[in-house]
């Protein structure tokens, strides 16, 4: 019994170990490659993070989108009639990503009333895929590392 060698190629009655076989060799040549290649690829996608998390505060979200431009915003953020009463006007500008992210935490968007920024974080809250800004305001929701 002694003589007869283990499958794996091991033999502990013999003096050295026992030459790996060329499956193994290759094996271990593929992880190794593999390491190389994951190496590489996250080296190359950790600048592509950052370069999208300040993309994501740069970003901008106009307050009514573009589509529907010049329309007022009620308090509840919906978009309605110039001239509603209890409706807040366009925004001057589209709010960049920083300024909803922190008003989104509590602070005041620029140039807005308490009001009138209530109204318009509620409009943001309520965008949908295809209005303008939604991609931004998705982006901001996303968690980041």
């Amino acid at each position: 019994m002694s003589d007869e060698t283990p499958v794996d190629g091991y033999n502990p009655a013999q003096a050295g170990p026992a030459e790996p076989d060329d499956a193994a060799v290759a094996s271990r040549r593929r992880v190794l490659m593999l390491g190389a290649v994951t190496a590489g690829a996250v080296v190359s996608i950790r600048p592509a993070l950052a370069q999208t998390a300040g993309s994501v505060m740069t970003c901008e979200i106009p307050v009514p989108d573009l589509g529907r431009a010049g329309r007022f915003i009620d308090p509840a953020g919906n978009v309605v009639a110039p001239g509603t009463k209890g409706a807040f006007p366009p925004a001057s500008r589209p709010f960049k990503g920083e300024e909803v992210k922190r008003a989104l935490a509590g602070a005041q968007l620029p140039g807005t009333t308490y009001e009138s920024n209530r109204a318009y974080v509620s409009y943001i809250r309520r965008l949908q895929r295809g209005q303008g800004g939604f991609t931004c305001f998705a982006s901001l929701q996303m968690p980041r590392g």
